[in-house]
């Protein structure tokens, strides 16, 4: 092997194919070398075995739309209710064991059961994702029952009370934060290495429209939507070389419990927004819809996305 073998740049590819290797300006491989290589490659290429019905069975789950999450063990906070809830009941139809995070306790034990009841396979914790001892603990149980960690979905958060700058009060902000974006930040924080370790890794944050727009009178939610989004970028830079992809979804108005709150909201506050949301699709998202993305981010079909923003958000954002 050439001389360059004990350069930087080589251990900096160690993950690239031998061809995208050889593009690289620094390696300046001729096409002869280039070719004695690959040719040797070719020679000790392990042959394919041939399918039996075992493998066969195991490959078609691969592909097979009904069970694309077979095998997989994905954590998901906030999934007492709402996109929490709906995804995790969608992944555990599809073969995934679920592990549910969520700070109502008797709620997380009710989406449990319904995945129970279903057929499916998962534990509840309860914990508050704001809390580094309470995410360390939901990630160390995981591993303690299922010895892996797949995919984690950052989920959980709490909405803001409309109000102007001004009038948010600090502990008010420092909640929106603590838990929309701290809580986010330690997931990926302890997961990260427990993924780093296994040499693979898949998390899923949500976001929001908020995220990449303000909304009025949302100041503290919009603020920690975009450090959502800022963490899921960098994450996924910091990452990409160990097998660990970092994707986040933006939903706009999603018929949860959250957004059922807001007219009686407004007529506790007395104030009103002077925009709201303009879904140009015509109405709010049901949660099922957003599990569905949630789901395919999860999945292998995903397999070249990370650092991306998924919008799903009815064209509010057009």
């Amino acid at each position: 092997m050439p001389e360059f073998v004990n350069e930087p740049i080589f251990s900096l590819a160690s993950d690239y194919t031998l061809s995208q290797f050889a593009a690289l300006p620094q390696v300046n491989l001729p096409e002869e070398v280039l070719a004695s290589i690959q040719k040797e490659l070719d020679q000790t290429r392990p042959v394919e075995p041939a399918l039996n019905e075992t493998n066969r069975s195991a490959e078609r789950k691969k592909t097979d739309p009904e069970r694309i999450h077979e095998g997989q063990v994905i954590v998901i906070t906030g999934a007492a209710s709402g996109i929490g809830r709906a995804s995790a009941q969608l992944m555990a139809e599809k073969g995934a064991k679920v592990v549910l995070v969520d700070f109502q306790q008797e709620a997380g034990k009710e989406t449990l059961k319904m995945i129970q009841d279903n057929g499916g396979e998962g534990i509840f914790i309860q914990a508050d994702v704001s809390m580094s001892e309470d995410v360390q603990n939901y990630l160390n149980q995981t591993i303690k029952t299922y010895g892996k960690i797949d995919v984690l979905f950052n989920n959980a958060g709490v909405l803001q009370i409309f109000s102007r700058i001004e009038d948010i009060e600090e502990d008010h902000f420092e909640k929106i934060i603590d838990v929309n974006l701290k809580g986010v930040f330690l997931g990926m924080k302890y997961a990260l290495k427990i993924m780093s370790e296994q040499g693979y890794g898949n998390i899923i944050n949500t976001a929001s429209t908020t995220g990449i727009r303000a909304e009025h009178s949302l100041a503290a939610y919009t603020a920690s939507k975009h450090g959502v989004i800022g963490l899921t970028k960098a994450g996924a830079l910091e990452y990409v070389k160990r097998g660990i992809r970092v994707n986040a979804i933006c939903p706009g108005g999603v018929a949860t419990a959250i957004t059922a709150g807001v007219p009686q909201q407004i007529q506790e506050t007395g104030y009103t927004p002077e925009e709201f949301p303009n879904m140009r699709i015509g109405r709010f998202a049901d949660s099922e819809e957003l599990a569905a993305v949630v789901s395919f981010l999860a999945s292998g079909s995903s397999s070249y996305m990370t650092g991306s923003v998924v919008l799903a958000d009815g064209g509010l954002t057009l």
